[in-house]
């Protein structure tokens, strides 16, 4: 037999064909719907297995297939029945459609699509709501995952294929993907949308009104599966407290979590003024992996992952204030620190920690983080020193919910900033450990400076921890409310907090409520509150209800976990309770759709094809056994090497184009660039705050070592002339990046500030500096 089209190694076709992705961003959740177009190519019935990656937080409520003119649609029932339905449909020669979870993290999905006769057609749709989380720049961040890396499997963890176990990731080199992706995105919001961004090329945004609330945006022609899909909305005065309230199901029973009003609270804590901490534990955690040493970007100058967190950690070192503790861990296949404990922070430590961090390299192996978790955990914390711990990794494991459920554990005792790193990060790992762990969750891919984002996390992990965090709902008499978040743990300072909850009964008359957040900072008892409207939101359908009871399964699975080897049965029959009453997945449900036509069985031996996602090109298989299988390694390869190395061929009779030579833009690692100046003027500032004056500093100010020190006021010392050139260089040169070197220029002005008995004439210092350096900035501006 001559088989056309797309082939898998084996000479087998790939039925998916293409993928059709519509996103409607409302304000700040996203509402996505895709469809897959599958085709049987073959002469026998195939079922074709497509494991792919969602947002972690997603919250997947429509599950549908179309096959010629019937539709089926999908419905939710407990994992084992929908199998079971799943087998015996195939089994009597139905047709038959199973969407799951993985069990061992909520980003992974698996599609089943059975028994498609030869020459059939199917559309599978699958829809889901996702919050929109905020950036840095203010920014609302979208994330279509597109990449789906083999995900390390640590020795004596649960994994393994087959019912109850991981599903099994089939993947190939992203330019060798056989079925295409188009996307388009709709935004609307009451406030006008100011741009949208994307790390993909985009069609220009086309502006649906005058008044800029609505606008519609498409991914340019030919996707090349190498990164996620990553979408920026920034929308004017965007940080505003907002609540929704929306309509039940009008089927659903009154009392019931779809047949009661729902309500989704976003809220931005306007803290008063205090000052940052000068104290604390500051723990580093970094991932050396070979996976790290893959390129942020596909350009000659993209930097390596490694490379960016070793100059992330470099500004983390020079930042941390005088008076705290820290201390720097990485791991791999196993896992090390340069310290024995936690050394307090000097000009001593801080030079053997850097020497330590220059020699860090991608050559640790796999990525078991959960022992070093464990480690850090185990050591004592140290009296008056906030625990802050903050974990680099690009977030390929396969016990994500083992790591997520430990650092909730240990969640009284530190809170934890995590930071994802290139294509294909696991979404379900990196916002889950921020998320239990009272921090913050950030994701950097392609040109991304992972400096902005990991600074911001330390201004975070600065400010005084807020505790006694209450919430109280002021509402109409005859109306009660059911909170469906889990409590409060952490607030910061310009991060969204979202709440939802159930509103159950009717008021007659008052038509308004009020939520009040009460917490403690600094000492000092603070409140904000929000009043809205009971009527219900027009035209939001149930986003906030299916958002509402992810949000509560996502708490009850993790209490099912706790109370695993206990009396926890009442707990899971509770989620799946919650599960089929909303239409929202959980790891205990799954979809199925069986599709009984004619009643007539469709005959010949089901064939099974598995469907390949998309995987950064230089991953590929070292070994593979029975306990453990290491995907962390890099293979450069030419062009043809990597092609030849891929599961799929096509052959040339078919109609449609596939091409190689998308392989050229990411085949082998780039050399590394030259260091950034402003790094190179950071990495020799002193723990203090202070420079000094020596070549690596006159070199960025573009002058000879005599040319710097000649206009020095002869009052002035060395110390404090080099400290104040730093600043007027970074005030009148680098103001573009001001939030990654704002906290060590502070440290820099304290420092400046204690000399004053030595530094008479700094009006004199900061003239003759900018005379020095062509530049007009002012004392003032330097905050002296």
């Amino acid at each position: 037999m001559v088989c056309c089209g797309l082939l898998t190694a084996k000479k087998e076709p790939v039925p998916l064909k293409s993928i059709e992705v519509e996103v409607e961003v409302k304000d700040h959740v996203a509402t996505v719907t895709s469809t897959l177009q599958y085709e049987n190519k073959e002469k026998n019935p195939i079922e074709a297995v497509f494991v792919f990656p969602l947002p972690g937080d997603a919250a997947v409520c429509h599950f549908s297939a179309k096959v010629g003119q019937t539709e089926v649609v999908g419905k939710v029932q407990e994992k084992q029945k929908a199998r079971e339905e799943y087998d015996d449909a195939l089994s009597s020669g139905q047709q038959a459609f199973l969407l799951e979870e993985s069990e061992q993290s909520p980003d992974i999905f698996s599609l089943s699509v059975g028994s498609l006769p030869p020459g059939e057609s199917a559309s599978i749709r699958l829809e889901y709501v996702t919050e929109l989380a905020v950036q840095a720049d203010d920014g609302l961040r979208f994330c279509l995952p597109a990449v789906l890396n083999p995900r390390y499997q640590p020795q004596g963890s649960e994994g393994g294929s087959g019912s109850g176990g991981s599903a099994q990731i089939v993947s190939v080199p992203a330019c060798l993907v056989p079925y295409s992706l188009s996307f388009s995105a709709r935004v609307s919001s009451p406030r006008p949308v100011s741009k949208v961004e994307s790390n993909c090329s985009l069609d220009p945004v086309q502006y649906l009104n005058a008044e800029h609330t609505q606008a519609t945006v498409r991914l340019a022609a030919r996707h090349k599966f190498d990164r996620d899909v990553e979408m920026l909305v920034y929308y004017q005065d965007s940080h505003q407290p907002t609540a929704v309230v929306e309509a039940g199901q009008t089927s659903a029973q009154p009392g019931s979590l779809m047949g009661d009003l729902a309500v989704m609270l976003s809220l931005y804590p306007d803290f008063p003024p205090v000052s940052v901490a000068s104290c604390g534990e500051f723990l580093f955690l970094m991932d050396r992996s070979g996976s790290m040493d893959f390129s942020m970007g596909s350009g000659k100058q993209a930097q390596s992952r490694i490379g960016s967190a070793r100059d992330t950690l470099l500004l983390l070192l020079k930042s941390l204030p005088m008076g705290c503790y820290f201390n720097v861990y990485s791991f791999g296949s196993s896992y090390e620190h340069i310290f024995p404990k936690s050394v307090e922070y000097s000009q001593k430590n801080m030079e053997e920690a850097l020497k330590q961090v220059e020699k860090m390299n991608a050559n640790m192996g796999g990525t078991e983080i959960l022992q070093p978790l464990k480690h850090i955990y185990s050591q004592p914390c140290i009296p008056s020193q906030p625990r802050q711990l903050f974990i680099f990794t690009d977030g390929e494991v396969d016990n994500t919910k083992q790591v997520v459920d430990l650092v909730k554990e240990n969640s009284g005792s530190h809170r934890c900033f995590s930071f994802g790193i290139g294509e294909g990060a696991s979404s379900a790992l990196i916002s889950g450990v921020a998320k239990e762990g009272g921090g913050d969750a950030q994701f950097i891919t392609g040109t991304d400076r992972m400096q902005l984002k990991v600074m911001q996390s330390l201004r975070f992990s600065l400010q005084p921890a807020v505790v006694d965090i209450s919430v109280t709902w002021d509402l109409p008499k005859g109306i009660s409310v059911t909170p469906l978040s889990p409590p409060i743990t952490s607030l910061f300072q310009g991060q969204r907090s979202l709440l939802y909850a159930q509103l159950t009964g009717e008021s007659s008359g008052v038509t308004e409520g009020c939520v009040t957040v009460k917490y403690s900072l600094a000492g000092q008892p603070s409140q904000n509150q929000l009043h809205f409207s009971l009527k219900p939101t027009e035209d939001s359908g149930l986003t906030v209800h299916r958002l509402g009871a992810r949000t509560l399964i996502r708490s009850l699975e993790m209490k099912e976990r706790e109370l695993r080897g206990q009396s926890n049965e009442g707990v899971k029959e509770k989620v799946v309770e919650v599960s089929v009453q909303s239409g929202v997945s959980s790891s205990f449900t799954a979809f199925i759709a069986v599709n009984k036509g004619s009643g007539e069985a469709i005959q010949g031996p089901l064939l099974r094809r598995h469907v390949p996602a998309p995987k950064d090109l230089h991953f590929d298989m070292l070994m593979c056994d029975d306990e453990m299988c290491i995907y962390d390694v890099i293979t450069p390869c030419s062009t043809e090497d990597c092609c030849a190395l891929s599961s799929y061929s096509q052959d040339t009779d078919e109609d449609e184009e596939y091409e190689d030579e998308d392989c050229v833009d990411a085949a082998p690692l780039p050399s590394q660039p030259p260091r950034d100046p402003m790094l190179q003027l950071i990495s020799v500032q002193r723990a203090s705050g202070s420079w000094v004056l020596e070549p690596t500093l006159a070199t960025v100010l573009g002058k000879t070592s005599e040319e710097v020190a000649k206009p020095k006021p002869a009052s002035v010392n060395q110390e404090v002339w080099a400290t104040i050139l730093a600043l007027i260089w970074l005030h009148g040169f680098k103001m573009e990046a001001q939030m990654e070197w704002q906290l060590l220029a502070m440290k820099a002005v304290s420092w400046l500030q204690a000399q004053k008995g030595k530094t008479p004439c700094l009006t004199e210092c900061v003239e003759a500096g900018n005379a020095l350096l062509g530049s007009k900035v002012l004392k003032d501006a330097l905050g002296l």
